[in-house]
């Protein structure tokens, strides 16, 4: 082999060592992409599995509680004021007088359980959600909590209208819930704030905080229910969730909804 042949055979076998390591880079590439753009997949698949599940939870959920409004209002309602009718006949037949001041404390008390009742149905079946305003339901639940003087509850907002579906306003409804008997039950709070604003930024944000005792958020997040639903029914409409709570300096929680652009 001449000198000639041995050069060209050099840089043919160089060319064929490039070549081949470009395709090889090109291959690894390749496969780094499509196993990025797989995984890419599996997570998107998993986001819409979850918030599926969640939506169902939700549905379900709120199927009980049409349920169980609609068996307060129909039965547990209507045995209450059979009773009530009952108690005005012993009131009217009574020619006992000291028994008729006993007979009226007892008419009353069924009549102010009859008028809870029926406030708690409302609250709790559908109809009530998609005939009022949010600011009109949360303001219904302020006035419930606070005629009950466990703590006083101020509720403001920006806004006197805005159309919300069904959905958004069940979220914000029962996220307040939450938080309200969370907050009665556990923080031993003397006062909460409720805000609800929009902006040209957002659509809604919610902001709810309590001067009560607070808690260790990385030991309860994971293990309470109330925080769990809270920040689950937030998910499925895509909204941003932040929860803040120090020790004997309260719990705060904003949930907000940006504009989509």
């Amino acid at each position: 082999m001449g000198k000639t042949e041995l050069f060209l055979t050099i840089i043919l076998f160089n060319l064929f060592f490039v070549f081949f390591v470009v395709a090889i880079m090109i291959y690894i590439r390749k496969y780094q992409q499509r196993k990025k753009e797989y995984l890419n997949e599996i997570e998107i698949n998993n986001e819409i599995h979850q918030k599926e599940l969640l939506a169902t939870q939700l549905e379900i959920q709120q199927a009980t509680m049409h349920q169980i409004g609609r068996e307060l209002h129909d039965n547990i309602g209507q045995k209450l004021t059979l009773v009530s009718l009952y108690t005005q006949q012993m009131l009217y037949e009574n020619k006992v007088p000291e028994a008729s001041e006993r007979i009226e404390q007892v008419s009353h008390i069924i009549n102010q359980s009859l008028q809870d009742l029926r406030s708690l149905s409302k609250t709790l079946t559908d109809d009530n959600i998609n005939k009022k305003e949010i600011v009109t339901l949360i303001q219904e639940e302020v006035d419930n909590t606070n005629s009950f003087k466990k703590c006083h509850i101020i509720f403001e907002h920006n806004f006197d209208r805005m159309d919300l579906s069904f959905v958004h306003k069940n979220v914000l409804l029962r996220i307040t819930q939450e938080f309200i008997q969370n907050s009665i039950k556990h923080s031993q709070c003397k006062n909460i704030y409720i805000r609800l604003d929009t902006s040209d930024d957002f659509l809604w944000e919610l902001e709810i905080n309590d001067d009560g005792i607070g808690f260790d958020i990385s030991k309860t997040l994971n293990n309470g229910i109330g925080l769990t639903n809270m920040k689950n029914r937030a998910k499925i409409i895509n909204a941003d969730f932040i929860i803040e709570s120090e020790k004997n300096k309260g719990t705060r929680v904003k949930i907000i909804l940006k504009r989509q652009p």
